[in-house]
């Protein structure tokens, strides 16, 4: 077994329900030092009462759960609803959860451990765009930034021009790409497309503790649709199996000219100044395997 890795969880968890499905893998995942978990997007206290149900049924009240920011930095919100919220009244969780505190949070605990300190986020990029412009220090005192975020390149045909996270909030996510980081990965949606799972092999495998919570979660996800994509799982098993997928240095950039493209990614291989990385390929067999040895 490799070392411990310091991870702090940003996730709009309660929308899309692959987030409670990293979640799970996290609390699992042994060499993960969950140092807390904070929530974004529309509210932002029933996304936390989310993960506390998932925390509680994994024997993990002890992880820091702090609702973050509802509302993008500019633009109108296109996730005002944690729909998956149905769900809490089946569920024991915590309910003191304090308002709005997510940045703050995300700040101390950066600072109390100066490098060591891996940023998951898979949700809107608000709470991290907020953490970057407040306090500038903070980019260099982070050990690494995974994101699940962005489109990069065009190998699945009719793929969107934009990606929910980068869409979300445009503004912060161009902040979060233009910060100096040392180690900046982002996990696109060309690439987590490729890793899903029909519903039915979903109910089947999904009934052990704490997968029974996000069952439940999911079964609101199903009125919708017929699979599980595995997009923020994927960007979660590669902080500890990175061989998962192959990767690429260059830049990225944000649109912020023309409203209708807001958010949307633009990827230069080698650039001269390369401070960004993305996945370029997964081995989907080979992530499940490791998804599923994980959360038992």
């Amino acid at each position: 077994m490799g070392e411990t890795v310091k991870v702090l969880f940003d996730t709009d968890i309660g929308t899309d329900i692959d987030d409670a499905v990293a979640l799970t893998y996290l609390l699992r995942q042994p060499r993960c030092e969950l140092l807390g978990i904070t929530t974004v997007a529309g509210e932002p206290d029933k996304r936390a009462m989310l993960a506390s149900a998932i925390c509680r049924e994994a024997g993990r009240d002890d992880v820091p759960i702090h609702p973050g920011t509802g509302r993008p930095m500019i633009v109108p919100t296109h996730s005002p609803r944690a729909e998956q919220a149905e769900a809490l009244s089946k569920w024991p969780h915590r309910t003191d959860l304090a308002p709005n505190s997510a940045v703050e949070f995300m700040r101390r605990v950066i600072r109390a451990h100066p490098g060591e300190v891996t940023l998951l986020a898979v949700g809107p990029m608000t709470n991290v765009g907020l953490l970057l412009a407040t306090d500038p220090e903070i980019a260099a005192l982070l050990g690494r930034l995974v994101l699940m975020c962005g489109v990069f390149t065009t190998q699945i045909p009719n793929l969107p021009q934009r990606e929910w996270n980068a869409w979300g909030d445009p503004h912060a996510t161009a902040i979060v790409y233009a910060a100096e980081v040392r180690d900046h990965l982002s996990i696109g949606l060309d690439v987590t497309m490729q890793c899903y799972m029909p519903r039915d092999e979903v109910k089947a495998k999904f009934k052990r503790p704490p997968l029974n919570v996000v069952l439940d979660m999911a079964d609101l996800w199903f009125r919708r649709a017929d699979r599980i994509t595995f997009h923020d799982p994927l960007a979660a098993a590669v902080i500890f199996e990175p061989d998962l997928c192959g990767y690429a240095e260059g830049k990225v950039e944000v649109e912020l000219v023309s409203p209708p493209l807001y958010g949307m990614t633009r990827w230069t291989s080698q650039a001269e100044e390369s401070p960004h990385q993305i996945a370029l390929a997964v081995d989907a067999e080979r992530f499940f395997q490791h998804y599923f040895s994980i959360v038992g």
